[in-house]
């Protein structure tokens, strides 16, 4: 049986559609009308080796806001979709990842225990409006509909390009760990027998 899910979400303020398989090859084709969005959203797939097709409209003259947001709300519905039960996964994922001066740890534990810690130096120099707050909105999002606990860690960086970037490749690899399949006997991992 495929891991993979296929949601959509309209609102005034959007409309998303997007096609996850968790057992992919790194295949992204993404249109988020947010350049760089999508380019550190394809480092998530080819660093997570997801497969990902994303097409998302908003009301970017607005803001960026709502459609980074939405698109996180829509990417944690349909890795929760693809997951099921999440009955014989890792569970959890850790990974950490350089990019020139910035390095990056990402912490997951696929528990149906949504929380974010989400940590970046203030020194950050951005060349582009989509910022490092704006990152956290859509790990938010992403996180509470996916119901996942999340640790994001950068321990230093100055350009704001490469603290993102090696949070997004460093996110792709550690989802990549906790969605494997295990040998644990068709059981959850977890001492209670359920997540």
């Amino acid at each position: 049986m495929g891991r993979d899910a296929g949601v959509s979400r309209q609102t005034r303020e959007t409309k998303i559609e997007i096609h996850l398989n968790l057992d992919g090859s790194g295949r992204a084709d993404i249109s988020s009308g947010i350049p760089f969005f999508d380019h550190i959203l394809t480092a998530f797939c080819v660093h997570g080796r997801f497969d990902l097709k994303l097409m998302a409209t908003g009301d970017l003259d607005v803001d960026l806001h709502h459609t980074v947001e939405d698109v996180g709300l829509v990417l944690g519905q349909a890795l929760s979709d693809a997951l099921g039960d999440k009955t014989g996964i890792q569970r959890f994922g850790d990974s950490c990842v350089p990019m020139d001066e910035a390095l990056s740890r990402v912490t997951i534990d696929l528990s149906n225990r949504p929380y974010l810690v989400y940590h970046f130096p203030d020194n950050l120099k951005s060349g582009t409006a989509f910022d490092a707050h704006l990152a956290k909105e859509f790990f938010q999002s992403f996180c509470v509909k996916g119901g996942f606990n999340l640790h994001i860690n950068t321990d230093y960086g100055v350009n704001e390009h490469h603290v993102l970037e090696s949070i997004f490749k460093a996110m792709g690899r550690a989802l990549h760990q906790a969605t494997r399949k295990t040998d644990s006997a068709g059981r959850p991992l977890s001492s209670k027998g359920m997540l």
